[in-house]
C-alpha cells in the first residue's frame, strides 16, 4: 500500500488541498450558523441521491459540513476535537495522503447512500478519523471534560460503538459503517492483519515512535509545497531560493533538484 500511496502521491500530488482540516472545520461552522438561522437550510445540502439524480450535484459535497449538532457547546467543542485530529493527521501524512484517506471515506459514504436508498451523514466518516489518529497516535492525551484521556481508549470505544452500531442496526446503518470504514481498512488493514497473525510482536509496529512522542504544532512542520510530505513522515525539507521559486520555498529534496 505504501508504494502505491507514493506513485500516487507523485502522479498527483500536486492537485492535493492544503489545509484540507480548515476547509472541513471552516464548512461546519458555516453551515452550524446558517441551520441556526434557517433549520431547513439542511434539507437543501444533506446527501440526497434522488436529488442529486435531479441535478443537485452539490449534495454530493455539502453532506461533509453539516454539523452533528446545533448546540453551541457541542459545536465548539467536536469543531476542536476535528481540528486537532485532522491537523495531525495531516502533518504526519502529508497534504495527499490525507486527502486521499478522506476521499475514500466519502466516496465509500456515498456508495452506502446509494446501496441503503437513503441518505447518508457524515458521522461515520468523521468517525474513521479518530480510528486513523488513535491508531497512529494511541498515547497522545487529550482533555476531555478536563480529564486526560489517552487518544487509543477514544478510538477502541469509537470502534466498539461502531460495531455494536452495526450489529444492533438496521442494513441501512451497516452499509453506512462499513462503506465509510473503506479508507481505514486500506490504510491500515496490513498493519492490522500483522497485529492479529503475531500479536504484540507486531504491535511495534502498528504503533509507530511517532505515537509515543507529544505532537508537534501544525506550524513546526515543514511540507514540501509541491508533494505535500513532510519532515514529521521522514522527507528532507530543504528551503529552495531559486529565480524559478520568486523567493524562499520548502520542498522535498526531490523537488528541490528537479523543479
Amino acid at each position: 500500500m505504501s508504494k502505491l500511496l507514493a506513485r500516487l502521491e507523485k502522479r498527483f500530488g500536486k492537485y492535493a488541498i492544503e489545509h484540507l482540516t480548515f476547509v472541513i472545520v471552516g464548512g461546519m461552522a458555516g453551515f452550524f450558523v446558517l441551520a441556526t438561522l434557517q433549520p431547513r437550510f439542511l434539507t437543501l445540502v444533506n446527501l440526497d441521491l434522488n436529488q442529486v439524480a435531479h441535478g443537485q450535484v452539490w449534495r454530493l459535497f455539502t453532506y461533509l459540513f453539516i454539523p452533528r449538532t446545533l448546540s453551541i457547546f457541542w459545536i465548539v467543542f467536536s469543531l476542536m476535537w476535528l481540528w486537532t485530529i485532522g491537523t495531525s493527521l495531516e502533518a504526519e501524512w502529508g497534504a495527499f495522503k490525507f486527502n486521499l484517506y478522506y476521499l475514500i471515506g466519502m466516496l465509500g459514504t456515498t456508495i452506502a447512500a446509494a446501496i441503503a436508498g437513503g441518505g447518508v451523514g457524515n458521522e461515520w466518516l468523521n468517525a474513521s478519523l479518530i480510528l486513523a489518529f488513535g491508531t497512529l497516535f494511541p498515547n497522545f492525551e487529550m482533555l476531555i471534560f478536563f480529564f486526560p484521556l489517552r487518544v487509543k481508549w477514544l478510538a477502541i470505544l469509537t470502534g466498539g460503538v461502531m460495531a455494536y452500531e452495526a450489529f444492533v442496526g438496521d442494513w441501512y446503518t451497516r452499509a453506512a459503517i462499513i462503506s465509510s470504514l473503506s479508507n481505514y481498512f486500506l490504510f491500515f488493514g496490513n498493519d492490522i492483519r500483522q497485529l492479529l497473525r503475531h500479536g504484540g510482536a507486531a504491535s511495534h509496529k502498528l504503533m509507530r515512535s511517532a505515537s509515543s512522542e507529544p505532537l508537534r504544532p501544525p506550524t513546526e512542520v515543514r511540507v514540501c509545497a509541491i508533494c505535500g510530505a513532510t519532515d514529521i513522515g521522514g522527507a528532507d525539507i530543504r528551503v529552495c531560493t531559486c529565480p524559478k521559486c520568486a523567493g524562499p520555498r520548502q520542498l522535498c529534496l526531490e523537488h528541490a533538484r528537479n523543479h
